[in-house]
């Protein structure tokens, strides 16, 4: 059930063979020797045959690239060419296009120009595009728009990742062996697999808030702990820091307002001045005594200060208590 004996082979022991099993047999060019990640070469006359059918790829690009597009694009067609590729800029449309010739002997080779137009359409040098042609060199355009709906904080956030002179981008580079290069809405890089991964966590992670320096920190002890051969194998969270989210609040208004009950009822109305005198009978006082009155107000309020500014001087006449001997 589930597993077959096979004939007894000679030293009379039955070898057990899973029923899954049976029928694989030795493959001598996979041992253990073998770099199942190296990228093998490949060179002109590999291709016994030529392409069948013609393969082509097109991106537009913005209105500013179009002097710089025009006068690097005798470099682009002499360098596609050796890979047996057509290449045609379009000023009308705006538009770039790569397309396969009967010459192209590799047929990898047209995604690596499709990859190279979407380069030079998101600014970057034509110098540095042109190492996408490598085979050990890829790309990986971030789209960083769709992160942040605010302007204001997508700039700022924008601005974190480059840092103060550029040295945060700087830092990135250097850390992940790769070429970066902020414009507008994507970020461009260039590097190996490993390196493009490591770079599109990091600016994602500065998009989402979370400060570049803290990756940056992170990718630091890894490039540290991957020199050491005793550690290579091991689980390496003990080494890297753990990054404690804090909660800034927000600040407390001083002057708050205490909420009163709700009343359906509106406020009682505020005497008015007529009602006020009124109320103290000073509205039925003729005009000569209303006078004497607001006089003798007057009187009684200048007394009050006078009494106030003699205390006041007196109190620098009065001598200081002595400490008993």
């Amino acid at each position: 059930g589930g597993r077959r004996q096979q004939e007894e082979t000679g030293g009379g022991e039955k070898e057990v063979v899973s029923k899954n099993k049976r029928y694989r047999k030795d493959k001598p060019w996979d041992h253990e020797g073998i770099d199942h990640w190296k990228i093998e070469p490949f060179e002109k006359g590999d291709m016994k045959a030529p392409l069948l059918e013609e393969s082509s790829f097109a991106t537009l690009f913005p209105k500013y690239r179009e002097a710089y597009l025009k006068e690097v694009w005798p470099l682009v067609t002499k360098e596609l060419n050796k890979s047996g590729l057509a290449c045609e800029l379009n000023l009308i449309e705006g538009s770039m296009s790569v397309k396969t010739t009967r010459k192209a002997w590799d047929p990898y080779a047209i995604l690596k120009a499709r990859d190279l137009i979407k380069l030079l359409s998101r600014s970057v040098p034509v110098q540095q595009a042109l190492k996408i042609m490598a085979d050990d060199v890829h790309c990986d355009i971030i789209k960083i728009s769709g992160y942040v709906r605010n302007k204001d904080r997508f700039v700022k956030r924008r601005q974190r990742l480059l840092g103060p002179n550029g040295s945060t981008l700087k830092a990135l580079e250097l850390l992940t062996k790769c070429y970066i290069l902020v414009q507008g809405n994507t970020v461009s890089c260039m590097g190996t697999f490993t390196g493009l991964k490591q770079a599109r966590n990091v600016i994602v992670d500065c998009m989402r808030n979370i400060h570049p320096i803290y990756n940056i920190k992170t990718l630091m002890i890894k490039r540290e702990l991957a020199k050491d051969e005793e550690l290579k194998g091991e689980n390496w969270d003990r080494f890297l820091p753990k990054f404690k989210k804090r909660n800034v609040k927000a600040k407390k208004p001083k002057n708050k307002v205490e909420k009163k009950e709700y009343t359906p009822f509106p406020p009682p109305q505020a005497p008015s001045k007529i009602d006020q005198q009124l109320e103290s009978g000073e509205y039925f006082l003729s005009s000569k005594e209303k006078k004497q009155k607001q006089q003798g107000e007057r009187s009684e309020g200048r007394k009050a200060e006078k009494e106030e500014r003699d205390k006041d001087r007196a109190a620098s006449f009065v001598p200081p208590k002595e400490k008993a001997r």
